[in-house]
């Protein structure tokens, strides 16, 4: 073997070892948004679900008009209206959950 022989033979070896690092960085980096987007998007639910919470309590007979619940009730609709600047997060694990919806509907058949 030439020189120029061992030289690619030893820039063919690294480039292939860089690769397949960068290819598993990618995926351990994608799973790891992709979790983090799961999660921001069960926090979105929360927050909606307690925005109609206080909306059905503070719509109540007993409650109705009482200035503390209505300020309680603006804080958690601004907290929900934030959460929604996450859409494209949230678009990642819905498109995700499709996908595996169609996955599971194509194995039962």
């Amino acid at each position: 073997m030439t020189n120029l022989e061992i030289t690619l033979s030893i820039i063919l070896v690294s480039s292939l070892l860089l690769n397949v690092g960068l290819g598993i960085y990618a995926r351990a980096a994608i799973v790891r948004l992709l979790s983090v987007a799961d999660e921001l998007y069960d926090l979105r639910e929360m927050s909606y679900s307690l925005v109609n919470h206080l909306q059905s309590i503070y719509e109540m007979e007993t409650f109705y008009g009482d200035e503390t619940l209505k300020g309680l009730m603006e804080h958690s609709r601004s907290f929900a209206e934030q959460m929604d600047t996450f859409d494209y997060i949230f678009g990642l694990v819905e498109e995700d959950d499709d996908t595996k919806t169609e996955e599971d509907e194509t194995q039962e058949t």
